[in-house]
């Protein structure tokens, strides 16, 4: 318990670096949300009235403390552009359907990375293993904005095998089971997408260590005992070739937030993606560094978690 209080104490210098860094980049970017807001039409007079109005015309380092300031008490200020509405409320409103999205594109990528990579393993450059290997190697290599319009052009529209927007039908009023089938059948192809470039490299990794480890002199041994096949590679070899696995998906959750804008533009999806290009579309100044703090937080707990994760997989790490 001590490390993990001592690690989010950690986080703390952190995440003030990235406000500053998130300020400075949203602040000295070009056009503001004044230029979204009176379009093309005002005057200058105008103009200067709104962002005197917006307190946008204040001094940057004013405008940093006073944004800081009313962070520390929880409030993440307001949407210039969604009606004046709270950042943390358009956030809270979208934040479940992204999580749904990245956690099953999580879910598919490592437990079929870990059962594609171990069946490639046991055969290590077979006719099965090349093919896994190279299969992998091409849907890394695959843009996730080319593969989202590919599956959507042909999985959605000419084949009709997977709803083609959205979150939910919006013809229909489902309630119940029928809503959360509805739900999951609109999630299968945008979490098969996000998830396709995560499964190949856990895949690989998991191939990779588990080649390694069924050459060690402890698997020789166990099999000579008479020990399973399956058994050597489920219960011995693979809990030792699970640490890189762990690495690899916890620094992927930064990356899985960034294509997650890319995919849920692609398919609608209603989600923190959407909203996020939507606030850099209309200079929302606000709504984006809201949630580039949230996406933040969550990738600094992420880390956190894949710490605590290694010692769960190998009892011999200890932290202090």
């Amino acid at each position: 318990m001590g490390y993990v209080v001592r690690r989010l104490l950690q986080t703390l210098p952190t995440i003030a670096a990235i406000l500053v860094i998130a300020f400075l980049m949203v602040q000295l970017a070009p056009g503001d949300a004044v230029d979204a807001l009176a379009g093309g039409g005002g005057d200058e007079a105008y103009y200067d009235y709104l962002r005197s109005y917006l307190q946008l015309d204040r001094p940057l380092p004013e405008q940093f403390l006073s944004y800081a300031g009313h962070l520390l008490r929880g409030d993440m200020s307001i949407s210039f552009v969604q009606g004046g509405r709270p950042v943390a409320e358009l956030i809270a409103q979208r934040l479940p359907a992204t999580l749904l999205l990245i956690s099953t594109a999580l879910l598919i990528a490592t437990a079929g990375g870990l059962v594609l990579g171990s069946l490639a393993a046991r055969r290590p450059f077979g006719a099965f293993d090349m093919g896994i290997t190279t299969t992998a190697l091409v849907s890394y290599s695959l843009p996730a904005f080319w593969l989202a319009q590919l599956a959507l052009i042909t999985l959605a529209f000419r084949l009709g095998l997977f709803p083609v927007q959205g979150m939910t039908d919006a013809r229909a009023d489902y309630t119940g089971l029928a809503h959360y089938l509805d739900v999951g059948r609109h999630l299968v192809l945008p979490a098969l997408v996000l998830a396709t470039s995560d499964l190949a490299l856990v895949t690989r990794v998991t191939r990779a260590g588990l080649v390694q480890e069924l050459d060690r002199d402890y698997v020789r041994t166990a099999k000579g005992l008479g020990l399973r096949e399956r058994d050597v590679v489920v219960r011995h070899a693979l809990p030792n070739a699970l640490l890189p696995v762990v690495t690899v998906i916890g620094n992927r959750i930064g990356l899985l937030f960034t294509v997650t804008v890319v995919v849920e533009t692609v398919f609608g999806w209603p989600g923190l993606g959407t909203l996020l290009l939507q606030a850099a579309q209309t200079r929302d100044r606000p709504l984006l560094l809201g949630m580039m703090l949230v996406v933040a937080a969550f990738v600094t707990l992420a880390n956190l978690a894949t710490d605590l994760i290694y010692a769960w997989i190998d009892p011999r790490i200890r932290f202090d």
